[in-house]
């Protein structure tokens, strides 16, 4: 069809809301190429190019020409509001279908169906659903005008574990006509990348691609490995820092974590992680307002936010490849002359990343386990039916049935709540991609810690390592950043990491299938469950995590100053009743170790120490156990009372906390031979409970 610039040209103004904007280089091509030529493209250009105007112009265009709706999948539509609302201005119809907005799904179906819909966007996880499938797409299949495949490197970077419904985009191109239009968008593709993309969207996908250089970013490494140092030094320069920014981290403990400690030194700052839920509609206004100085952040505000003028974004850890950075970093200094973008490395971001890589695919192990489970259960299971016969987590279990699923042919399908083993065979491609992708990512882990070890270069460093051309990369004339925090604030950050305590919650339910050997099954008796609990630390973490590591398995005893850590715990703990007494949970490798550590702690808080639990059997570490029901069930008849309960409230001692089902269990021994509440305490949390 015939492509009208002028029109184009004034939706561009109408959208931005800016009489005489001016298209960028390569959007108008972009546009014209999308309505009147009829193939596949790839545009790749730098965050706040303009990529979402190409699409919504080119939807406008086509649906005023007569042309059928358009369908737009994208990873984090909640993080779209503002391309919507720029849309809406242009007359563009959009509606979506995500988590978020799950009453509305009929509605918004029954428009799309009725053409009342110019451009649906959808989550990857709707190709997936069979109602959709069948009863939407396949019913407006052949008037779609064209496909958008938003933040298209999550194809490469995301399909393959992290959202593997992205995959299912691979059978779709296959499906759709040959002369269908199909537009994908990203900020950041390396040849890797690219290869991915033209295998599943096609070979004859045709590129625009912009220049990478960001000229307003002043980018700046500094090696601060520990984390009090880089709380430290947060606090110490965020309020010096012009605008507002966003401070990412890669876990969600580290974005509250890091919220806190800038919160308790007087910053306006937020945290905004997947587990903010309704509050980030309102996190992200205020950041747009510069309401806030600052938002502490995981990947969950990345893709999709839209605030030109943010002045820094600092990163607490090191992220896992250049294409993730890139695209975080670019947040910064859209339209700004000068922004700040600062990496800060620490110890842990080896740990975390290493975690993220070994976790993407299930082990031949977990596959082999899960697969024989199937054929022993032709009728199917269920996931939790699964947790009870296989030592997986409830999150590999899932991993591994839904990539499994995804395979074509698939080895195995979901009929109901329940798998079930498909007569194909698991192929060798799998696991030539699982391993093939695996030494990528860990060759894009090295490939940054190199960037991070820079003094200098840093923006043609990442444009190489994008597989661009670097020419002349000039910065900004932003004074660099100091490389150190001041002593005095490294030790009120010590200080901090040390004065957190972590919250326990008591279990209220026995596992599926109940405790056999104690005829325990269903709720729990509220008389006989623990109270809320507390843990000093994290296992292994900055403040007290080290030395309770240290204490167990190198020195054989906890140091005094535990013992005074635990000691202030409690006594600033406000528990109703009071302890009247304190015991401990027993050991059979390790004896000695908190029966020494809680005695001292009772003659600290003036209560008398009584050891009334025993251990009867030898069972595995809970560590070891990687389900619920298997952490409940390795439990299940291996402690007792020993002598006499005392009445009165008591302080339950453990040195780790891995599922919660330890503390359970002796609650409920203390509570049934007649003791007062059980509070639990911990030296930490081991991270592993689900």
């Amino acid at each position: 069809m015939d492509y009208n610039p002028q029109r184009a040209l004034e939706l561009l103004r109408i959208g931005t809301g800016i009489c005489d904007a001016a298209f960028r280089d390569g959007q108008e091509e972009a546009i014209r190429q999308v309505v009147a030529g009829r193939h596949r493209l790839l545009v790749v250009q730098k965050t706040g190019w303009g990529k979402s105007f190409v699409y919504f112009i080119a939807v406008k265009l086509l649906r005023e020409a007569g042309q059928g709706p358009a369908l737009l999948i994208s990873p984090l539509l909640s993080l779209m509001r503002n391309q919507i609302a720029a849309a809406e201005r242009m007359g563009v119809r959009a509606a979506t279908i995500h988590s978020d907005n799950r009453d509305d799904w009929p509605e918004v179906e029954a428009g799309f169906l009725a053409n009342e819909v110019d451009i649906l966007l959808i989550s990857p996880e709707r190709l997936a659903n069979e109602h959709f499938r069948s009863e939407v797409l396949a019913s407006v299949a052949s008037r779609i005008s064209l496909l958008v495949v938003d933040e298209a490197h999550c194809i490469s970077d995301w399909g393959h574990d992290f959202r593997p419904h992205y995959r299912l985009l691979e059978r779709i191109a296959r499906q759709l006509p040959p002369n269908l239009r199909l537009l994908a968008t990203t900020a950041t593709a390396n040849n890797r990348v690219m290869d991915d993309l033209r295998t599943v969207l096609g070979p004859n996908l045709a590129v625009s691609r912009g220049d990478l250089h960001r000229p307003s970013l002043a980018l700046q490494t500094i090696r601060l490995p520990g984390q009090a140092e880089r709380l430290a030094w947060l606090a110490e320069q965020i309020p010096n820092l012009s605008g507002s920014g966003i401070i990412y981290t890669l876990t969600v403990r580290d974005a509250v974590q890091v919220a806190v400690w800038l919160a308790s030194r007087g910053l306006n700052v937020a945290a905004y992680t997947g587990e903010t839920g309704d509050r980030r509609p309102e996190l992200e206004q205020a950041l747009l307002d510069n309401r806030v100085k600052a938002l502490v952040a995981t990947t969950a505000l990345g893709m999709g936010y839209d605030k030109p003028d943010l002045a820094f974004v600092i990163h607490y850890q090191t992220p896992g490849s250049v294409v993730a950075y890139y695209q975080q970093v670019g947040r910064a200094g859209r339209a700004l002359a000068a922004a700040y973008g600062v990496l800060l490395g620490g110890k842990e971001d080896a740990d975390i990343i290493d975690f993220f890589i070994e976790s993407a695919f299930p082990t031949e192990g977990e596959v082999e386990t899960v697969l024989s489970e199937l054929e022993c259960h032709p009728n199917g299971l269920s996931v939790p039916e699964l947790e009870t016969l296989v030592n997986l987590s409830r999150g590999r279990i899932q991993k591994t049935l839904e990539l499994l699923a995804l395979e074509s042919p698939a080895p195995i399908v979901k009929q109901g709540s329940k798998w079930q083993l498909t007569g194909a065979r698991l192929g060798l491609r799998f696991w030539q991609r699982a391993r093939r992708l695996t030494a990528q990512r860990r060759a894009e882990q090295i490939q940054m810690r190199e960037y991070l070890a820079l003094g200098s270069g840093h923006m043609a460093f990442l444009i190489r390592a994008l597989d661009g051309e670097p020419g002349a990369t000039p910065s900004p004339s932003l004074p660099p950043l100091p490389q150190t925090a001041s002593g005095d604030l490294v030790r009120e950050a010590t200080a901090f990491l040390r004065h957190t305590s972590l919250s326990i919650q008591p279990r209220r339910q026995w596992p599926a299938g109940g405790m056999p050997l104690f005829g325990l099954k269903g709720k729990i008796a509220l008389n006989h469950q623990a109270e809320a609990g507390k843990a000093l630390c994290v296992w292994g973490d900055a403040g007290w995590g080290g030395l309770v590591r240290r204490g167990k398995y190198r020195d054989g005893r906890f140091p005094d100053e535990l013992v005074l850590a635990c000691d202030k715990l409690v006594r600033a703990w406000n528990m109703d009743p009071a302890p009247a007494w304190v015991t401990y949970i027993p050991s059979l490798r390790h004896p000695d170790l908190m029966p020494d550590f809680a005695r001292r702690l009772a003659q600290a808080l003036g209560l008398p120490f009584h050891a009334v639990l025993e251990k009867t059997a030898e069972r595995p570490e809970q560590k070891g156990m990687a389900n619920s029901t298997q952490q409940a069930r390795n439990l299940d008849g291996s402690l007792d009372i020993r002598q006499a309960v005392p009445r009165g409230s008591v302080l339950l001692l453990d040195d780790m906390v891995d599922s919660r089902w330890t503390i359970t269990v002796a609650a409920w021994c203390l509570r049934r031979h007649g003791s007062g509440p059980v509070w639990p305490l911990a030296l930490a949390l081991t991270g592993h409970d689900e």
